[in-house]
């Protein structure tokens, strides 16, 4: 049979061009896609070795090498070798990059002639503070896995158990960690154990192996854990800058191994804002996960781990001094502007430009934090009356904001609003002072804290002076301030209602502060 195919009509030349029919269109983008799906591809990263080109690998560089065109390294040694179950290549984590994994790569392992299983490496302690990176679990322990295990420092200087903190000799004795806390054993011991595969967590995870004792208290919370671990990581980037700008990326994930998920939050749920507001990508694991991954008898690998412990702070001499957590953090290196990200992260979170409160010549805005209905801790009913007086004159007089606030009465987004544009904060020393962690650290700025005479408590003038931002203690009429403080102590009458303040005296103080710090841009 012969077919005789439809013969289409002569068409007349055109003396010009004409538009391309549905059918040509239609083809000619076919055409286009398959040869951008062709140039896609010839640009995926792929990396080889003499042995096996299917194989990836990352380079990682030492840990001398931080930062490298604008990013952040992970560390470790080099080169280590980490295959993908997947086809996929698992290139090194740099800055706040893209990864380039994807739901192939979930595992790290060493099955060829010249792999090695990556060794851990320490990339900066302090007591109650340590980075690690390639750092392992299972069932529960953390495993420090390393041919030069003299190289890293004691376990009690880094862990503990997790028991809550407590005076006496046999309190203490069951802070100690234990194998189950953590150990350091070597390759050939580990790969013995666990084989030649792990499962990955990637990016950095902060570690709190803290109980719930005090992280439940937005000031233990926002103030020493949190405050330690981001003063902790920041070591990593020393040239942060006044406008929060660094190269670290952000924690993937927050784990907190001997907390329920129902114990860290704060009555005045500002905890969970805080961590939202500065983080809004991380997760959050608690006691009832970490024993879930424990419960899959599986090996997990976390490329870099923040780790925090009150207890292990505590054998450290700046705990000694100061009993704050966070306090061993700064004996690491780190910028001035260390804290910028995450202040500017949570005050813009609520709703204020992180530019807000900066510099020297806006209008001064003036915070007294007050407890007088609080029930406690309290100032004498005619000195809170004297202080405002003073405060509303000096409103009047020189046109400076004045605010008089309790913090419990203001919505989460008022304070932090209110802290961010605060430049002078006071009050008598209780948790609404935390919020000076919000305030602007200008020349300027300034926390001034009542006490009953003869008592004093170093948690806000230590936090405060952390920051950058003077702080100035009050005995009624007489202020004292750093290096001239005097001892710890909580004298009969430094809970109480009847703490004295004279007005005129920190009206005169504001007066001076805001003064001397004009004189000086002059």
């Amino acid at each position: 049979m012969v077919l005789s195919l439809p013969v289409s009509p002569p068409r007349r030349r055109l003396s010009s061009w004409t538009a391309p029919g549905r059918r040509e269109t239609i083809f000619v983008f076919c055409l286009f896609t398959v040869a951008l799906f062709i140039f896609q591809s010839n640009l995926s990263v792929s990396y080889s070795d003499d042995d096996d080109s299917s194989s990836a690998s990352w380079s990682w560089r030492s840990n001398s090498d931080w930062f490298s065109s604008g990013s952040v390294s992970r560390g470790g040694d080099s080169p280590k070798k980490l295959k993908s179950t997947g086809e996929n290549v698992m290139p090194s984590i740099q800055g706040s990059e893209n990864s380039g994994l994807t739901v192939n790569d979930v595992t790290v392992s060493w099955n060829g002639p010249k792999e090695k299983m990556p060794q851990t490496t320490l990339v900066q302690h302090t007591e109650g503070f340590t980075i690690l990176d390639n750092i392992y679990s299972h069932n529960g322990t953390l495993y420090i896995i390393s041919d030069s295990p003299k190289s890293f420092p004691a376990l009690r200087t880094m862990i503990s158990s997790g028991y809550q903190v407590f005076n006496g000799e046999e309190e203490v004795k069951k802070r100690e960690p234990t194998d189950q806390d953590m150990q350091i054993i070597t390759v050939k011991q580990a790969e013995k154990k666990f084989g030649k595969l792990a499962h990955r967590l990637e990016g950095t995870t902060f570690m709190s192996t803290d109980p719930p004792q005090f992280i439940n208290h937005y000031y233990h919370f926002a103030a020493e854990l949190f405050f330690g671990f981001w003063r902790a990581y920041s070591s990593l980037d020393p040239s942060i800058k006044s406008t929060g700008q660094t190269v670290l990326p952000p924690p993937r994930r927050f784990i907190f191994t001997h907390t329920p998920d129902d114990k860290w939050r704060d009555y005045a749920q500002m905890n969970q804002y805080v961590m939202h507001a500065a983080f809004p990508s991380a997760t959050l694991e608690f006691s009832d996960d970490w024993k879930d991954r424990a419960g899959t008898n599986r090996l997990w690998f976390f490329d870099r781990v923040v780790l925090g412990d009150r207890a292990a702070a505590m054998r450290g001499k700046p705990f000694v001094a100061t009993e704050r957590f966070a306090s061993a953090a700064f004996e690491l290196p780190g910028s001035a502007m260390w804290f910028e990200p995450v202040r500017s992260n949570v005050v813009e979170f609520a709703g204020l430009h992180r530019s807000e409160g900066g510099g020297t010549m806006h209008k001064p805005v003036i915070t007294y934090v007050t407890r007088q209905e609080w029930g406690r801790r309290m100032l004498k009913p005619e000195d809170h009356e004297g202080l405002v007086r003073a405060l509303k004159r000096l409103e009047r007089e020189r046109g400076w904001e004045v605010n008089i606030v309790a913090m419990d009465k203001l919505t989460r987004e008022e304070q932090f609003q209110l802290a961010g544009r605060t430049t002078i904060m006071m009050g008598v020393h209780g948790n609404g002072l935390t919020a000076l962690l919000w305030m602007h650290p200008t020349p300027r700025a300034a926390v001034m804290e009542f006490f009953y005479p003869g008592g004093f408590a170093e948690d806000y003038e230590w936090t405060a002076r952390a920051l950058g931002i003077t702080h100035y203690g009050f005995w009624g009429g007489q202020h004292f301030s750093s290096p001239d403080l005097p001892p710890r102590a909580y004298p009969e009458g430094f809970q109480g209602n009847e703490i004295p303040i004279d007005g005129e005296a920190v009206a005169n103080l504001v007066i001076h502060q805001l003064s001397m710090n004009d004189e000086a841009d002059d």
